[in-house]
């Protein structure tokens, strides 16, 4: 398996929680804190920070230094790469309806 599946893979592994969905969702509006991040969910910062490894090792996450903080920043890349892969299945689909269309037309002009 190549470096770029293996990464494809580390990411919608990520996306599959909604919890870790839901801090991606918090971290596009801005940098934040593990305590600003855990603050909406009911469970621990550490339960988060296990959630926030999961998203550092799929690189949709990174960690800052900013004095005494270390703010959790999205890091966008692992997103464009799983939507181009989506956009490939997008087109088959997109081709099949159409196909699947002119069928239909095919059929209705007989009858």
């Amino acid at each position: 398996m190549t470096a770029a599946l293996d990464r494809l893979d580390a990411t919608f592994a990520a996306l599959a929680d909604p919890t870790r969905r839901a801090i991606l969702a918090r971290l596009a509006r801005g940098d934040a804190s593990v305590k600003e991040l855990a603050e909406p969910f009911a469970m621990t910062q550490p339960a988060i920070s296990k959630h926030l490894k999961v998203l550092e090792r799929a690189g949709l996450v990174s960690r800052g230094r900013d004095a005494q903080r270390r703010p959790c920043r999205l890091e966008a890349q692992p997103l464009r790469d799983a939507t181009e892969w989506l956009v490939g299945y997008r087109r088959f689909w997109a081709e099949s309806y159409e196909r699947l269309e002119g069928l239909l037309d095919e059929l209705r002009e007989e009858r």
